[in-house]
């Protein structure tokens, strides 16, 4: 699609994957499977992924190939956006950020381009030149803000035993073209390798990372861990107070080999305040069950239906709330619609009947039905079911 000039264009472009819940996209691969193309002349949505095996153990993360490939976690991205608007980007540059709607951020499953990763880190080092600007967002990022991964690197029995056990999910937050490595028979030391090509922006992504590791490490062992060794690739500033006092020493090497920090076999192995197998155990489940179940960004057209989905769970998925939840004119999101092959109009009429079939097969009557999928009644339930599949409510639940 060839979106036209203007900021509703360039929002358009910002497309979104699934998110879970009833009627979500992840599972509607089911449903249009009973239910067919729907109408003639209808574009129906079975060109989405099929349904996810379940996987679990370390492997199965490695095991998702490379279907998760050039995408990253919403909670990155959201930690991103925050930052950016602290350092002072406006709005408007943000909103030309593939996949930074606030109704795609918010599902888990929801995996955005790396590209937009990069766009973000680019508009921060653009904001916030220098030393101490990535150290910043890692200060900002306290436990939990990368959800699972967080709790992932600080709950095995020691900070070495977390990492090892983490970094088979390491695709969980980021792309894969990241590179998280780690090494050291006594000394644990971890390296950071990024994407990103502008070596102004490279070196804010790196000291965000290894500020961030550091922050984990104190949190996890519950002490100011000092590293022995922090290398960074790029230039060494002309004021490196601000790293000293983030990294708690002045022996920084800069114009190193790699990015890295490292961690005294001491820290590396003693246990950890917040060690709790158990929580550790229920974390990878969680992860092998999040990469298993995210779906990439597949193209515009998935940005409109999570705000539709969104909009249907509200009970009011009007043209206009779709449209400004995707901030965008009415008229813009028709135009882009109609080039997809579809409208508002038969993407609601899909997706309500998916969750009448649902709803009808878990027992709701079709008052409830009517209610949840924001018809004026039953009645005009009943009448959209006999237009979708020639028959009423009452009898497709009977047959």
């Amino acid at each position: 699609m060839r979106p036209g000039p203007g900021a509703d264009a360039n929002r358009w472009v910002a497309p979104s994957t699934v998110r879970d819940g009833l009627g979500s996209a992840a599972g509607r691969r089911g449903a249009f499977d009973r239910v067919g193309r729907g109408r003639s002349g209808h574009r129906g949505r079975d060109d989405r992924a099929g349904n996810v095996a379940m996987v679990s153990g370390a492997a199965s993360a490695e095991g998702i190939g490379s279907r998760l490939d050039g995408t990253v976690s919403t909670h990155l991205v959201r930690l991103l956006v925050q930052a950016a608007r602290q350092a002072g980007v406006a709005e408007e540059q943000l909103a030309r950020v593939s996949g930074t709607d606030e109704v795609i951020l918010r599902g888990e499953l929801n995996r955005i381009p790396m590209g937009s990763l990069l766009r973000l880190w680019e508009l921060i080092a653009g904001a916030r030149p220098g030393a101490g600007s990535g150290a910043a967002i890692a200060a900002a990022a306290p436990l939990g803000s990368l959800n699972t991964w967080d709790y992932l690197v600080t709950t095995g029995a020691t900070l070495a035993d977390s990492l090892h056990a983490a970094q088979p999910y390491h695709r969980l937050v980021t792309a894969a073209t990241e590179g998280f490595d780690l090494s050291g028979d006594g000394d644990l030391t971890i390296g950071y390798r990024t994407s990103a090509g502008d070596p102004a922006v490279a070196s804010v992504v790196n000291e965000y990372v290894l500020a961030y590791y550091l922050r984990r490490a104190r949190e996890a062992t519950g002490r100011p861990l000092v590293p022995t060794r922090v290398s960074f690739g790029h230039a060494a500033p002309l004021d490196r107070s601000g790293l000293t006092a983030v990294f708690g020493t002045a022996d920084i090497e800069f114009d190193a080999g790699a990015d890295a920090i490292t961690f005294h076999a001491d820290d590396a192995n003693a246990p950890l305040a917040r060690a709790d197998p158990m929580l550790a155990d229920l974390m990878r489940s969680h992860a092998d069950l999040v990469l298993a179940s995210a779906r990439p960004i597949a193209g515009p057209l998935d940005a409109f239906r999570v705000a539709l989905d969104a909009a249907l769970d509200a009970r009011d998925p009007a043209l206009p709330r779709v449209a400004k939840s995707l901030a965008m004119s009415q008229r813009t999101l028709q135009r882009h619609l109609a080039e997809q092959g579809t409208s508002w109009r038969d993407e609601l009429d899909l997706v309500r009947h998916e969750r009448a079939r649902t709803l009808l097969d878990q027992g709701s009557s079709t008052v409830t039905i009517a209610h949840r999928l924001a018809f004026t009644d039953d009645r005009a339930l009943r009448k959209a079911f006999h237009r979708w599949a020639g028959t009423t409510p009452t009898a497709s639940r009977a047959g």
